[in-house]
């Protein structure tokens, strides 16, 4: 989102900037085609904005926002049937309703301008601060259960583990390292929309599980108790299994090398689907990247499916629960 925020207010800017210079320029003194044609231009800029929003508001709530995506195609073209509507809109009202000259300017321009300047200045720091600082995320599934349920809102915490240069994988001030329990939102380590994970295309989705293995650890899964480095991860008081039936192991005559490749290449759930939930590895996490699990430990898609998550796709640290009231917290 905070990308879009960001090129959302480059527009605005870009429209402000342009409406000064036709300013001195002297094209606005006059009720002429050219002011009511860059009124309807305003009108169908704030329609196209106000209707894109909206759209990636809606497909935010059903979980099919692709971060990885500045806009897809159906967004782009709602917005741009709401700019053409908004535009004829407002020139045809410009055409019945002579706006008056004051102080050199066309009083609708001026409106114009001001409004373009407030949404300018707002959007623009809204995407600084949840590009580099704190991001809202809502919990899309019930992998996370019972340290988070469906629905609730969190604050996610962008810049503990260093500000990412845009557009680039670079972190820089690192404040934090990613340690063995931290709840983490991340991008879905794919880069093929085509691969299918978890039902379907996980492509440039964010993601939220607990970290478990950290870098050069070797992780098993043995009747669903997981063991890093041979031992026992013993009582996890936050992890849940609601599932009685433990799958057996399915992957004894695969050759250890090999299991290793097919899971860092993220083959192993679509080989073996849910007999991997309970009976996985011994793996060894790669460097620079991480093993991470949901709670919720029976009805997770995770690691265990597609494999670790490089750091470089880690956006933040899960924060403040604040949506509903009743569960505001900080999670652990």
């Amino acid at each position: 989102m905070e990308e879009k925020l960001f090129w959302i207010g480059i527009l605005m800017g870009a429209h402000l900037s342009l409406s000064h210079y036709f300013k001195e320029k002297g094209k606005f003194r006059h009720d002429s085609g050219f002011t009511r044609g860059w009124h309807a231009f305003f009108a169908a800029l704030i329609s196209f904005t106000a209707m894109v929003l909206l759209t990636v508001s809606l497909d935010n709530r059903r979980g099919d926002v692709v971060t990885a995506m500045l806009f897809s195609a159906r967004q782009l073209s709602y917005g741009a049937l709401a700019g053409l509507a908004g535009a004829a809109y407002a020139y045809w009202r410009s055409l019945y309703k002579k706006t008056p000259v004051k102080d050199g300017i066309n009083t609708s321009i001026k409106d114009d301008m001001e409004w373009s300047e407030t949404v300018f200045s707002a959007v623009l720091l809204a995407s600084v601060v949840m590009y580099l600082f704190v991001q809202a995320f809502k919990i899309p599934s019930g992998s996370m259960e019972k340290t988070f349920l469906i629905g609730d809102h969190l604050f996610v915490n962008k810049f503990v583990y260093g500000f990412r240069i845009p557009y680039t994988r670079t972190k820089i001030l690192k404040f934090n390292k990613v340690e063995k329990g931290d709840i983490i939102v991340f991008q879905f380590p794919s880069s093929d929309p085509r691969e299918f994970q978890c039902g379907g295309s996980q492509y440039g989705k964010d993601f939220i599980k607990r970290v478990v293995g950290m870098p050069g650890d070797t992780i098993e899964v043995k009747n669903g108790q997981l063991y890093v480095n041979g031992a026992s991860a013993g009582e996890e008081p936050f992890a849940q299994y609601l599932d009685g039936y433990r799958y057996p192991k399915a992957t004894e005559k695969i050759d250890q090398k090999d299991y290793q490749t097919y899971w860092q290449n993220r083959m192993l759930g679509k080989m073996f689907s849910e007999y991997i939930r309970d009976n996985f590895g011994p793996v060894v996490v790669p460097d620079g990247q991480y093993m991470v699990m949901g709670d919720n430990r029976d009805r997770s898609c995770d690691s265990r499916y597609w494999g670790a998550v490089p750091e470089t796709l880690i956006k933040g640290k899960a924060w403040f629960t604040y949506w509903p009231p009743s569960r505001m917290r900080f999670p652990k």
